[in-house]
């Protein structure tokens, strides 16, 4: 993996340490085959966003990729590109699939994944959640290839109908984003 400890250690420096978390997830081998076609280049990370609004930080971005159902949606993430920090990949990779510009405000969780599938080496995996919040722009994916829509979504309507949803298409990556949402709205005691 690219992201060096030296550049973890100087986001928890400035945004906090973390919760840690190791977890197992058994996916799907065609999820785990996606998730082995996007380590090009040695990535084996990614940076995952809670955007809160300016105005309202009861409400939080969220995108939904062309690819899921009309109600599944989930928080932004992408990876820091070789030779950029997290928190830059970070605030690039928001202002990709959001169109905003955001100021991060905390290190919250950094979950070292195991997927495994069947018989196939364990691919290790690790997802750095950070908090922010809007400082300009409006909701609208600059990417649009790879977003097809970015709204904004209430406490309630993340552990609720969008939960439902994304774990209703029964696809095991989506499960590991309920289970770090979940973590990540308690570690945050995100109100509405």
């Amino acid at each position: 993996m690219f992201i060096s400890n030296e550049n973890v250690e100087a986001l928890e420096s400035r945004l906090g340490s973390p919760i840690v978390c190791s977890w197992e997830f058994e996916i799907a081998q065609g999820e785990y085959d996606m998730v082995t076609s996007s380590m090009r280049d040695g990535r084996a990370h990614d940076v995952t966003m809670f955007i809160r609004n300016q105005t309202e930080t009861g409400l939080i971005a969220v995108i939904r990729k062309p690819f899921f159902p009309a109600g599944a949606f989930r928080a932004p993430s992408g990876a820091a590109h070789r030779g950029e920090t997290l928190e830059d990949g970070a605030i690039r990779e928001a202002h990709e699939e959001t169109g905003l510009e955001i100021e991060l405000l905390r290190y919250v969780v950094r979950i070292r994944a195991n997927f495994t599938c069947g018989y196939r080496k364990p691919i290790e995996w690790t997802t750095h959640i950070l908090e922010a919040r809007q400082l300009n722009g409006e909701l609208d994916p600059i990417d649009t290839e790879e977003i097809a829509e970015a709204r904004w979504a209430t406490i309630e309507e993340l552990q609720g109908p969008i939960r439902a949803e994304l774990l209703e298409t029964g696809w095991d990556l989506l499960r590991y984003r309920v289970a770090l949402t979940d973590l990540t709205v308690g570690a945050l005691g995100v109100e509405s």
